[in-house]
């Protein structure tokens, strides 16, 4: 079995690395992307299983990259964590993500919870 691939989008290099390093624990293989540029060139090549995504995202907003997740019907099954430090800003989007956090997240948080959206990771 091949382990689930997450997609890590955070303009915040420090965040990025945490949690690549926290999914990675969690069994998931991890790319990331830096801005909205980035995250949206590399999901018109990949299919990622998860995709945690910050909403304040410097050239395309994560709102912005979370309705073209939606849309796109390669991404279906995407599984979308949206991070925001903006509680209220976050809690409009719940009807379009899988889940809602607001940072600071978890390292553990972070794991328990990709480990419940793919239940059967390696």
């Amino acid at each position: 079995m091949t382990k689930p691939l997450a997609l890590i989008v955070e303009d915040h290099p420090m965040l990025r690395t945490f949690f690549a390093e926290a999914l990675q624990e969690a069994n998931y293989q991890t790319e990331v992307a830096q801005d909205g540029n980035e995250a949206l060139n590399k999901l018109g090549k990949l299919i990622p299983d998860l995709v945690l995504l910050d909403l304040h995202l410097p050239h395309i907003s994560g709102e912005d990259i979370l309705t073209a997740i939606r849309i796109d019907c390669r991404l279906k099954e995407t599984k979308v964590i949206v991070t925001s430090v903006d509680g209220s800003w976050a809690s409009f989007l719940e009807n379009k993500a899988d889940l809602v956090l607001t940072k600071p997240v978890g390292y553990k948080q972070l794991q328990r919870l990709a480990s419940r959206m793919h239940p059967n990771t390696p």
